[in-house]
């Protein structure tokens, strides 16, 4: 019996230590790989547990291997965009510009019902008051609402406004996005001009540029 007490204990403090060092994040924001590898070290953490008979060293080593495996993945996610689609896919727009992708809709087997109970969680009652909503990589669902909707009311309070739209990410970790370069009918050269007018030379010295929902040019140097 102490035995068991040992071995779980030690199993327990080892899988707390694991997530942890995975980061801050609610089970349903994780995305899938790091959902697949949460879900196979509890799954090797009990095994010892239940089973004397098995060495606890074979489960302190499986776990750690899947923490190095999580570890460089995330590393190589941050670096490099196109390792982040193969893993995590893209997101997906479920209602563009008001309208409802029913192709995209069974495409994610996502019915007309789980997409009005997202909605409705979200504050938001008709689906003529969203201008997008996007199926995140997550399964969270983002909503951005009509600006003249919106709770801030500028329509009721007839203010001038400019309709939010999709922020476009351009440089991520001083790699260039020429897939939405293209997007916004933009070049290289169109965005080397504007990291000029802010004193950067090149895109290795941004963390992040990207066009933000009200078409404003966004950007943040590396450390």
């Amino acid at each position: 019996m102490f035995t068991v007490l040992i071995r779980t204990a030690i199993l327990y403090f080892l899988v707390i230590i694991s997530m942890r060092l995975m980061g801050k994040k609610q089970i349903g924001e994780l995305q899938p790989f790091e959902l697949a590898i949460t879900i196979m070290i509890s799954e090797l953490a009990s095994f010892p547990m239940q089973d004397t008979r098995i060495p606890i060293i074979h489960g302190v080593i499986a776990i750690i291997t899947l923490l190095l495996i999580q570890t460089i993945l995330s590393v190589f996610e941050l670096k490099s965009e196109k390792i982040r689609l193969l893993l995590n896919g893209k997101p997906s727009i479920l209602i563009n510009n008001g309208k409802i992708d029913i192709k995209e809709l069974r495409r994610q087997q996502f019915n007309i019902n789980d997409l009005m109970e997202e909605l409705r969680l979200q504050g938001y009652f008709n689906l003529d008051d969203i201008h997008f909503a996007i199926l995140e990589t997550s399964g969270q669902l983002s909503i951005i609402p009509k600006t003249n909707l919106a709770p801030a009311t500028k329509g009721d309070l007839k203010v001038p406004f400019k309709q939010d739209t999709i922020p476009v990410t351009l440089i991520l970790d001083g790699s260039i996005n020429h897939d939405n370069l293209k997007i916004l009918n933009k070049d290289e050269n169109w965005l080397n001009e504007k990291l000029k007018r802010f004193n950067i030379d090149s895109p290795k010295e941004v963390f992040i540029a990207l066009i933000d929902s009200q078409g404003s040019f966004y950007y943040q140097k590396k450390v």
